[in-house]
């Protein structure tokens, strides 16, 4: 008797082991899913809704709607008088021949668009750090930002990032910074650069004016043989009227450069491209005196006509672009299920109504999303990389629509976490940064490229 029991104790033991082992299984599965397939209802709870400006004034909250923007905008650099030459030189001493180069990377897809950031700043090149120091973000309601650290960010081993970056707390101002970051771009097979753009003498709260850099980034731009488009951010009183100088200014300035963006329309018309940051923003009759041909401020059959891109992010939106005379629509957020945009389930609606209304779908893909570093409280809306399974996800979502754009957020906004650029573990006493471990420092480079060679593919067999 006493024997039997023991084999049942010892039988009864080893079956809830099994069953406790079973139902971690079980939920590690559920939780690795919900990474690559996020609750559809993610966008309506209170943790989406600051991020975005005009939602959050809907529901009750900060005076500077700045604050809560889904990515913090911004830039870096001042007074550059003198990088241009400097970058100049430095590019004919470092120079290999054109058809070495040509040789050793992966031939440019103008069809895979990448957000990119010149807004960051050291001591070397600014006098300081910018952005990488960024602040810790409250939450709007004032019982959870409580319970949340404040202050900022103490770099160089203390940055804005959950993540951290292979040549340190760079400054955009750096050639050498430069020149990696579009060898890193043609690398990837990325073919244009929408570079984030605000007026001149314009910044973020965070940053400092940076549209003197440009000719220098056109500059290796070119040597790379990637183009570069604008990606206009939002700014105070941005409206029909200084959007039209916006246009002017960027195409007066730069659109004789042979690294400026042009793209070719049904029409057989080549035009500028400008993505719109929060268009939403501005009222469609504001945007239509801009956009359409009987607008008071019309840009359209003018030297300065070009393809204007919004970001859509409700549903409704899609008749407000409409409407407001833009030639497309980009979805922008790297975190499926945030917002209606961004919700790849979402993408086949969107191309079917831009298809039927003579509007370009963008969707935009991403690697993860994680923004705690200066966002303390979203914990929410992070998105797991799941070693790179995450981005091709959202590859595999935005080929199945057929768009005749893929934009990819980001090359480098690493405060969001969104960034492809190369990153390497680090560990200091205060923190332990994120990796792309057990990968390599440039794999979401090496996915990247896989992804629009399989795009350029399928897209010949599209056009049959």
């Amino acid at each position: 008797w006493t024997l039997n029991y023991d084999i049942m104790a010892r039988f009864r033991r080893r079956t809830c082991i099994i069953l406790l082992l079973f139902i971690l299984f079980i939920c590690s599965i559920m939780m690795a899913l919900k990474t690559l397939r996020p609750d559809r209802a993610g966008f309506g709870d209170p943790f989406g809704l600051g991020l975005l400006p005009e939602l959050q004034q809907r529901a009750v909250l900060l005076d500077n709607k700045q604050n809560s923007l889904n990515r913090v905008q911004g830039d870096t650099v001042t007074r550059v008088s003198n990088l241009h030459g400097v970058a100049v030189n430095t590019m004919k001493a470092s120079m290999p021949s054109v058809n070495k180069l040509e040789e050793e990377l992966s031939s440019p897809n103008y069809n895979f668009h990448i957000f990119y950031y010149s807004w960051f700043g050291n001591p070397q090149f600014d006098g300081k750090y910018v952005h990488w120091n960024h602040p810790l973000l409250p939450h709007w309601d004032p019982k959870i930002a409580n319970n949340y650290p404040k202050g900022r960010h103490n770099p160089p081993d203390d940055i804005g990032s959950n993540f951290y970056p292979e040549l340190g707390s760079y400054s955009s101002k750096d050639p050498s910074v430069i020149e990696a970051h579009m060898k890193q771009m043609r690398s990837a097979s990325t073919g244009v650069i929408a570079l984030s753009w605000y007026p001149p003498g314009m910044a973020d709260e965070n940053g400092e004016p940076t549209d003197d850099l440009v000719p220098v980034i056109l500059d290796y731009a070119h040597k790379y043989n990637l183009k570069i488009t604008f990606h206009i951010e939002p700014y105070k009183d941005r409206d029909d009227r200084s959007m039209y100088h916006n246009v002017k200014y960027i195409i007066d300035k730069y659109g004789g450069h042979p690294a400026f963006y042009r793209h070719k329309t049904s029409t057989g018309r080549f035009l500028p491209m400008f993505y719109v940051y929060d268009s939403y923003v501005t009222i469609p009759e504001i945007w239509a005196n801009l956009l359409t041909v009987s607008g008071s401020q019309t840009i359209r059959n003018t030297p300065y006509d070009a393809l204007f891109i919004a970001l859509l992010v409700e549903e409704r939106h899609k008749h407000d672009i409409h409407r407001s005379g833009f030639d497309g629509m980009y979805t922008y957020f790297a975190t499926n299920g945030f917002s209606y945009g961004s919700s790849h389930h979402n993408w086949a609606s969107l191309k079917a109504f831009c298809d039927s209304n003579n509007l370009m779908f963008i969707p935009s893909v991403g690697p993860g999303y994680i923004d705690t570093s200066i966002r303390p409280w979203n914990n929410h809306n992070t998105r797991n990389r799941v070693n790179g399974k995450y981005y091709e996800t959202a590859f595999s979502a935005a080929l199945l629509v057929r768009p005749e754009i893929i934009s990819i957020t980001s090359f480098n906004e690493w405060h969001e976490g969104t960034q492809i650029e190369k990153a390497v573990p680090k560990r200091t006493e205060q923190v332990v940064y994120l990796d792309y471990k057990p990968h390599k420092p440039n794999v979401y480079l090496e996915l990247t490229q896989k992804w629009s060679e399989k795009y350029r593919k399928e897209q010949e067999q599209w056009l049959m």
